[in-house]
């Protein structure tokens, strides 16, 4: 049992997990931001420019009802959430790109290790002397 609580300590505390678990906490506050903006922002907007009701319901049988305005403000804080989270991640590989594109300079052409023949045009080693495709010999200006 020692070990098992030694094991469960060890996993908990590792970098990876302390990340995630802050990712997560970060990520459900900046949700309630979203769900917030859209609830006070954007549903009021929307209902004033097209008169849409977005807390409406459908009346159903036996007191029930569809609840169509929490979907669509659902939708939309799906599509604002998604949409941030794709600027930032956007934003830190611009940013990871820009500092690895720094630290390496110009990429050099590596120096070639083929020829051709010309003879039979194939490509052959630089320190061929025959030619593996059509067996001729190269001569000297040949093996440059």
């Amino acid at each position: 049992m020692k070990k098992f609580i030694n094991e469960f300590k060890e996993f908990a505390l590792k970098g990876n997990v302390m990340d995630m678990a802050v990712g997560v906490i970060i990520g459900a506050a900046f949700g309630d931001i979203i769900t917030a903006f859209t609830d006070d922002f954007i549903n009021p907007i929307i209902g004033c420019l097209g008169g849409a009701e977005f807390h409406g319901t459908i009346p159903l049988i036996g007191g029930q009802a569809i609840n169509y305005g929490h979907f669509i403000s659902a939708i939309i804080n799906f599509l604002i959430m998604a949409f941030a989270i794709f600027l930032m991640v956007k934003a830190v590989n611009t940013l990871t790109n820009l500092g690895k594109n720094k630290l390496v300079g110009p990429e050099e052409t590596p120096a070639p290790t083929t020829k051709i023949c010309p003879h039979c045009l194939s490509e052959i080693p630089l320190g061929a002397t025959k030619c593996a495709f059509c067996a001729s010999e190269l001569e000297a200006e040949d093996k440059k």
